[in-house]
């Protein structure tokens, strides 16, 4: 990173110190606001140091991300990430997960490949599937889209991906999704292509795409779309693991204090494997408490 965005990054960061985000900003700042040019502010979040809160024909707004943060703290390298094929990626991507270092040379090919390559991660339900799924859509902000398969709506994987027409979709428990939207899936890894007719829309999309699912049960999953994926098994991870995780991802995301991170993963050991359980609870346990936190939370 040049010295001058660092410098510009510091201005952003005192300029969002000085202000109540959620009140005064609570659709994020533009570049009205800190006076910097729409181009440079473009730049910096395909860079990853800002997100997008909002957007529309009028109106973006950004904040600083979790990477930039991290920057202006001093904590991460100040490097530019590594941009290449579909999107950039930091330096420090997957550097909270434990093991599966095969797993994390894959999809950071994967990521940087030219053509798409589809990668299914597939196991007992486990911390590691979500976090790398996590993991990547934090890395690649809007170009990438999260599905949850359970929950994908009755315009599904069509409107989804003609709307923002992101580089990355991440799918979680992709044992869950429906038939109507796996045959989207379908037709999208093997040539990059959507067609449906629905009354008042019509859509013939060519686009590539790249995949990157989790499952729990792999048995479940039609032969045609196993044969999409390269399969790769995680286990989970152990009780000692599990809170090492927790640590460092509140620690060095959170900015969660090494003892409050440790108190948090106490509490939710034998309650969850999800790492985003214990964000949230860092999130509120400064007005709560963690204990009542994860009580509201996990009941």
């Amino acid at each position: 990173m040049e010295n001058k965005d660092l410098e510009l990054l510091h201005e952003i960061a005192e300029f969002e110190s000085s202000h109540d985000m959620e009140k005064d900003f609570k659709i994020g700042w533009s570049w009205r606001h800190v006076r910097i040019w729409p181009a440079t502010l473009n730049r910096l979040f395909k860079e990853g140091y800002l997100e997008n809160v909002f957007r529309s024909n009028s109106y973006t707004g950004y904040r600083l991300s979790e990477l930039g943060k991290a920057i202006v703290a001093g904590k991460f390298s100040q490097e530019t990430p590594r941009c290449e094929g579909a999107v950039c990626l930091p330096d420090n991507l997957f550097e909270d997960i434990i093991g599966h270092d095969d797993v994390k040379e894959l999809l950071r090919a994967v990521l940087l490949a030219e053509k798409p390559v589809h990668v299914l991660l597939a196991g007992p339900p486990a911390l590691a599937k979500s976090l790398f799924l996590w993991e990547i859509e934090r890395a690649c902000g809007e170009k990438a889209v999260w599905l949850v398969g359970s929950a994908t709506s009755k315009a599904g994987l069509w409107d989804m991906v003609a709307d923002r027409q992101p580089e990355v979709l991440l799918i979680d428990e992709l044992d869950k999704m429906n038939a109507a939207d796996t045959a989207a899936l379908l037709s999208m890894m093997e040539g990059g292509r959507l067609v449906r007719a629905k009354v008042g829309r019509e859509l013939d999309l060519q686009y590539e795409i790249r995949v990157v699912a989790a499952s729990n049960r792999l048995e479940v999953l039609s032969p045609e779309l196993r044969s999409r994926f390269a399969v790769r098994r995680l286990s989970p991870y152990s009780r000692e693991e599990y809170l090492t995780v927790v640590r460092g991802v509140l620690v060095r995301r959170e900015n969660t204090s090494p003892e409050m991170a440790d108190e948090i993963a106490s509490k939710l050991d034998g309650k969850t494997q999800d790492v985003r359980d214990a964000i949230r609870v860092a999130r509120l346990a400064p007005r709560l408490g963690v204990e009542r936190a994860v009580k509201l939370l996990l009941g």
